[in-house]
């Protein structure tokens, strides 16, 4: 049914290309699910799908990408905010017992694809429970969605709805402008079609383009959807060089650099990565900038297993706090601020970095558009509406947490859960119960729905300041305690030998 889909999605006439079936939500804890982490093994076989579901009790098969687990993580989490919606988390299992529906979706991969596709569910009154996403490596995506909310069991008035809707839907959300991928012959010309040089705004008083003669290649550090990442030197300086894979070239990833040269350019601060120069010069595109020796927070927290006592935690979230602070005092918005984002120098200093998806913020001080990483992703940027600088307020909050607890936030969700999560549960990490009381106040207001009702940047480092100084008293006061009690003890053993 998966590989149909996609090939009918190949033709711009059938997109969104989708199918409908009745399925049966089984609440066993023994269940076997499929692994939903890779597309091609899970569409190798429609009958992977039915996992022998006529030995059990129902009428109907359980979803494609089962994940019973997920769903009472869900239920869990939506049970500490309170949610009393009939057809909530809260009320998931009792359920089980009736059939749901499986909505299948094949279409270009795209930005805004989710907000789209949830919000043209909820139009015909649908209620999400579980989502899938796979993006294919040709450029398409193929999204899965259990849902209820239908009153019927049977799938042919569901079909015809959804026909009706995608008919005044399909202009405004997949329009036939959106280019194809590029297939064979197609992807040999991409980089030809570019202009001899990326434009980048100047106002004639800084000079950036890197000379590559004086650029030295050494390893590579990383990868990534853009293309590589290497360590090097320029001009007998220790860099980091991010390069964009030629063939990966698109209008949409040149827009990006240009964005990022247009930006990093103009920013100077002690807690923001410095920008050394750029090659705007297709297909050699470029970005140099300060080598950070000791990678990002994300890497330290999940790969080595690093942890923060909180003094060491404070310090860094007053870092993070001022390269923020001094971004939004010039009207950039990051839009992507995550651990993976944010990074040490060999002094433990940490510099918000990656400036890809940031923009200047307009006059009219909202901006639209779905952008960033779903885990850390503000609610108004995952609906797609009207956004300012507090989404950075909201991902701040999550990576706070996460270097709080040490664990990826929404660890057993998929991305695509936690952002349906956020959005129609309210959902959000569970704070300690150990954590100090103020961090845990300052976490809550940070990810509050309502962006007006989050704190600045600048209130937030102020806060950041007072507990730390606060922290730092309590501990010389313990010191002084113990220093007492050692001198009281060695005098005491002392008169009694």
């Amino acid at each position: 049914m998966h590989k149909r889909l996609l090939q009918l999605a190949v033709d711009p006439a059938n997109r969104p290309a989708f199918d409908v079936r009745s399925v049966q939500v089984y609440p066993s804890p023994n269940e076997n699910f499929i692994n939903s982490s890779f597309l091609d093994s899970s569409m190798t076989e429609d009958a992977q799908s039915s996992l022998n579901y006529s030995n059990r009790q129902g009428n109907h098969p359980p979803p494609t990408f089962g994940s019973s687990p997920n769903l009472e993580a869900f239920a869990i989490q939506a049970c500490k905010y309170g949610v009393e919606d009939r057809d909530s988390a809260l009320n998931m299992t009792p359920c089980f017992s009736r059939p749901m529906h499986e909505i299948t979706f094949a279409t270009i991969d795209k930005p805004k694809l989710l907000s789209e596709l949830t919000c043209f569910l909820a139009d015909v009154g649908l209620n999400i429970q579980e989502a899938h996403a796979f993006s294919s490596v040709d450029g398409f995506s193929l999204d899965a969605f259990v849902i209820d909310g239908w009153p019927y069991e049977e799938t042919e008035e569901l079909k015809r709805a959804l026909e009706k809707e995608i008919l005044s839907f399909k202009e405004q959300c997949w329009s036939e402008k959106q280019p194809s991928p590029a297939l064979g012959k197609h992807n040999q010309n991409r980089v030809e079609s570019f202009p001899c040089c990326v434009e980048i705004p100047t106002d004639g008083t800084d000079v950036w383009e890197i000379d590559t003669r004086q650029l030295k290649f050494e390893n590579k550090v990383g990868s990534g959807s853009y293309g590589d990442l290497y360590r090097g030197t320029y001009c007998s300086q220790e860099v980091a060089i991010k390069v964009l894979r030629p063939e990966r070239l698109s209008e949409e990833m040149v827009k990006e650099f240009s964005q990022e040269v247009y930006i990093m350019r103009k920013v100077r601060h002690k807690n923001v990565v410095q920008f050394i120069g750029a090659c705007t010069k297709p297909p050699n595109l470029c970005i140099v900038t300060e080598f950070m020796s000791r990678g990002s927070l994300y890497d330290f927290l999940h790969k080595q297993r690093g942890v923060f006592n909180l003094p060491s935690l404070l310090k860094v979230a007053i870092n993070i706090s001022r390269g923020m602070n001094y971004l939004h005092q010039n009207n950039i918005i990051h839009r992507d601020l995550k651990t993976a984002n944010l990074l040490m120098d060999e002094n433990m200093v940490v510099k918000v970095a990656d400036f890809g998806v940031a923009r200047v913020q307009t006059q009219s001080g909202v901006m639209t558009a779905e952008t960033g990483t779903y885990r850390w992703m503000a609610p108004e940027v995952i609906e797609h509406k009207p956004y300012d600088h507090k989404v950075d307020v909201f991902s701040f909050g999550i990576a706070l947490w996460e270097l709080l607890t040490g664990d990826i936030p929404y660890s057993s969700m998929t991305p695509l859960q936690a952002a349906v999560g956020v959005v129609q549960k309210r959902l959000r990490p569970t704070i300690p119960k150990n954590a100090h009381p103020v961090v845990a106040e300052l976490l809550e207001r940070c990810w509050r729905q309502d962006p007006t009702e989050r704190p600045n940047f600048s209130e937030i480092l102020e806060i950041l300041k007072q507990i730390a100084e606060q922290v730092k008293n309590n501990g010389e006061n313990q010191r002084k305690k113990d220093k007492i009690s050692s001198v009281f003890f060695s005098a005491f053993k002392r008169e009694h030998h």
